[in-house]
């Protein structure tokens, strides 16, 4: 058991110091001006005012509530991360409707997503909003028009929100197919990566253990449901945090979880190894004035692209 416990010495400070630097890193959520928040500077100012103009139309009829970010860069964090960090941390559409839609631009690393609420997930559809990345706007930023492509993209947003927008049959395959791999490439880290740190805090005896398993928990809580989607990620946060204390009960009191422990702790020691945010309600308005999300969810529905 000693070198268990070396293993603990070593591997939480690492596992700190290593989430403390990417948390330095990672690029900051910006604040929510308006429907249009350009930061990246790729708009004229007579582009923006148009999507404002455009895009608050919309949600005064429908409540739908769009939104366009330009960032220059993700100083380092995954797309998809970063998107759903924006959205939860805007909160939006409506809470009772969760009809809220990103559509996130960064520049330097030439990568596009949409993120779509659970409320509109049924319209405007994984296979959907990839068609839209890839006729409506990548095409017009590989030109270098990305007052064309970000324009292009939130209307062709709007008109399948409306059902008016068509999918090409061959583009839509194959845009869900690598949208599929990238999602089981994306798991499949997950699950290395937080599941030596799980088998380290399940082996470990005493307070380190159970801390590890508070630790984890946002881990397991948003990672598997922006990858997988709402409900398998709700399931298997379950199984996460109901499996480790049964788990826990087992090798302590159980005969043979005893053994087991005994057995393959050493093992494990010397190997070398959505959301649902609550919210005020919001208000719309004409750019300028006070704008704020309403308490909309996502789980991780949507598309990715570069160019």
């Amino acid at each position: 058991m000693t070198s268990l416990r070396l293993l603990r010495a070593l591997i939480c400070p690492a596992l700190v110091a290593v989430l403390c630097h990417s948390a330095l890193l990672a690029a900051e959520v910006p604040f929510l001006a308006g429907r249009v928040n350009d930061t990246a500077e790729l708009l004229t100012s007579s582009t923006r005012m148009e999507l404002e103009a455009l895009l608050k139309e919309h949600e005064d009829s429908t409540s739908n509530q769009v939104v366009v970010l330009t960032i220059r860069s993700l100083e380092g964090d995954v797309l998809e991360e970063y998107s759903m960090k924006v959205v939860e941390t805007w909160k939006l559409g409506q809470k009772e409707k969760d009809n809220g839609v990103l559509l996130l631009v960064a520049k330097d690393d030439r990568k596009v997503r949409i993120e779509v609420g659970q409320g509109l997930e049924g319209v405007l559809t994984d296979l959907v909003a990839g068609s839209i990345i890839r006729k409506d706007i990548i095409p017009r930023f590989r030109d270098g028009d990305f007052e064309g492509g970000i324009r292009g993209g939130a209307v062709a947003i709007l008109a399948a929100i409306r059902g008016e927008y068509t999918v090409d049959e061959e583009t839509g395959t194959g845009g869900g197919f690598e949208d599929l791999w990238a999602r089981i490439f994306a798991f499949v880290i997950f699950s290395i990566v937080v599941g030596v740190f799980t088998t380290v805090a399940l082996l470990s005896d005493g307070f380190i253990g159970w801390f590890l398993y508070v630790f984890l928990i946002p881990f397991w809580g948003l990672f598997p449901t922006a990858i997988l989607g709402f409900t398998p990620g709700v399931l298997l946060f379950g199984v996460y945090a109901v499996g480790f204390i049964i788990a826990r009960i087992w090798f302590a009191r159980s005969g043979v979880g005893k053994k087991f422990k005994t057995k393959w702790a050493p093992r494990a020691s010397g190997g070398s190894g959505g959301f649902r945010s609550g919210g005020s309600s919001w208000s719309s308005s004409s750019s300028g004035s006070s704008f704020s999300g309403g308490g909309g969810s996502f789980s991780g529905g949507g598309s990715s692209g570069s160019w």
